[in-house]
């Protein structure tokens, strides 16, 4: 299947081999322009179809597609269908044992699979990369692309390494997908992956069967109280989000004692457990799942009625994206944030740990000159950098991902290299503002998220306005248009609404 199929050709096959009777917006222009040999951004809201974007192309293209994801849980989910779409599919991730990794390793390398699904850590280690040359890459794919621009306690450095992957595979199409990006997102993803002059396929964030809803609480008892009256109002399962792992174990406790039947998930709990926690959420066991944002990612379940934030999240991204694993099979959902203005303070409390201080960047910079200086042009280990620094594997981690990607140090397979060397801490220290603008950035999109519980104007116009996007009516069915279609208020212009403080 090598030659250039016709639309014909590629439709037929989308019937035959994935059900598909009808292609969703932005999906035959995303394929057309990857069958063209184009570099494609797809921003496209969560359930709009963006798998099939690679998954077609695959069955046609001559090497291997590969596609990175960070997500356990969605690459052994997307793998599991491939094989049931009786499609030549492979996967290398840390779940894998030592053997199942070299002989998958040796199976890419014979260009046995038209697919693989590789975790970005992956591709840091040049046998992977080597395995790949050998068999040839036809497209590349980044799910979950923003990531590339995500920086924070959670934050992945491997992602920065997925620029010299692509150049290292001889620069095929390369394929970013999201379900959200403002437009400064988009411009750095693009640059973080060498596409600058990629085509942007952008459909659109509203969803008309989503009913965003913000309520208001003056203090814990009415929050609880309050999400019980949601869980007995509303039919069917959901998510319940909380912003730390305490949280999720008092109000989990809270509703088992209360007699909903509620799990719980979250990073501290033993893989078994939330193994056995999301097992059961598939099949429809659990009501509601209690968890913190760490659940939903990858998790394809169709039927959610409905996603209730217990804090609100640190930006209207997170929201979103969160929101939108609510009613993915077309049909009614609510996305309900139970908003307390005192929350501010869990998110202010991340924020506050989320990028290294002045104070710490300079003390790795002159911990790495040291070691530097004493390896004599040897590489130094990362963990050797973080034990000298005294900052921790992944705080170093963070800056070492953010120095390589601005060409002062080089990361290789047996440690890290000096590149470029600061004449004094001054000149360092304006290198270093970038962070504080990113900083800052973080803090304003923590403030436009406080806006959204509190504004009156159309939910959805108020995303649109954050995600750049044009939405020319309100939606008509969110609570604000709804409160003012009653005649309670008034809602504000979009202008005058982005603009409150």
């Amino acid at each position: 299947m090598g030659t250039r199929p016709s639309w014909d050709e590629l439709e037929a096959e989308a019937r035959e081999r994935f059900g598909v009777e009808d292609f969703r917006p932005g999906q035959r222009e995303i394929i057309e322009a990857l069958m063209n040999g184009e570099d494609v951004l797809g921003v496209m809201p969560t359930g709009a179809g963006k798998s099939l974007t690679f998954q077609l192309p695959a069955l046609f293209l001559p090497k291997t597609t590969v596609v990175v994801s960070p997500l356990l849980a969605l690459m052994q989910d997307q793998h599991e269908k491939m094989l049931e779409a009786e499609m030549d599919v492979a996967r290398l991730d840390s779940t894998l044992t030592e053997r199942e990794v070299r002989e998958t390793t040796l199976e890419l390398r014979r260009g046995e699979h038209g697919l693989v699904y590789v975790t970005p850590e992956q591709l840091e280690k040049p046998e992977r990369l080597e395995a790949l040359q050998k068999a040839g890459v036809s497209l590349f794919v980044v799910d979950e692309a923003h990531c590339v621009s995500q920086w924070g306690h959670d934050f992945r450095p491997a992602f920065l390494s997925l620029r010299d992957a692509i150049r290292a595979l001889g620069h095929p199409p390369v394929l970013a997908l999201t379900a959200t990006a403002t437009r400064a997102v988009r411009e750095d993803v693009l640059s973080q992956l060498g596409i600058p002059d990629a085509r942007v396929v952008c459909t659109g964030i509203q969803r008309d069967n989503l009913f965003l809803e913000v309520s208001r609480t003056v203090n814990p008892d009415a929050k609880r109280a309050r999400l019980l009256e949601l869980l007995e109002q509303q039919e069917g399962t959901g998510i319940v989000y909380c912003a730390t792992v305490r949280r999720v174990d008092e109000l989990w406790k809270w509703l088992t004692d209360a007699g909903v039947d509620a799990g719980r998930y979250h990073g501290k709990l033993k893989p078994r457990e939330r193994e056995e926690t999301q097992a059961r959420f598939m099949e429809g066991g659990h009501r509601v799942i209690v968890a913190t944002k760490a659940f939903g990612l990858g998790i394809d379940k169709q039927d959610l009625r409905f996603v209730v934030h217990y804090h609100f999240p640190d930006s209207p991204e997170s929201y979103y994206q969160e929101a939108g694993r609510a009613g993915r099979d077309g049909l009614p959902a609510r996305a309900i944030l139970l908003y307390r203005l005192e929350d501010k303070r869990i998110q202010s409390y991340f924020l506050g740990g989320k990028y290294p201080h002045r104070d710490e960047s300079r003390q790795l910079y002159t911990a790495a000159r040291e070691l530097f200086a004493a390896a004599k042009g040897k590489s130094v280990p990362i963990k050797q950098l973080a034990e000298v620094s005294g900052l921790g594997l992944k705080r170093t981690q963070v800056l070492v991902a953010w120095l390589s990607g601005a060409g002062i140090l080089e990361r290789g397979s047996r440690g890290l290299k000096l590149l470029r060397d600061f004449e004094s801490l001054e000149e360092l220290d304006t290198f270093l503002s970038a962070y504080e603008e990113r900083h800052r950035g973080d803090r304003e999109r923590l403030q436009r998220m406080m806006r959204y519980g509190q504004t009156t104007q159309c939910r959805w116009h108020f995303l649109a306005d954050y995600f750049d996007e044009v939405m020319e009516e309100d939606c008509g069915h969110c609570d604000n248009c709804r409160e003012r279609a009653a005649g309670h208020f008034d809602v504000p212009a979009p202008a005058a609404a982005a603009a409150a403080p």
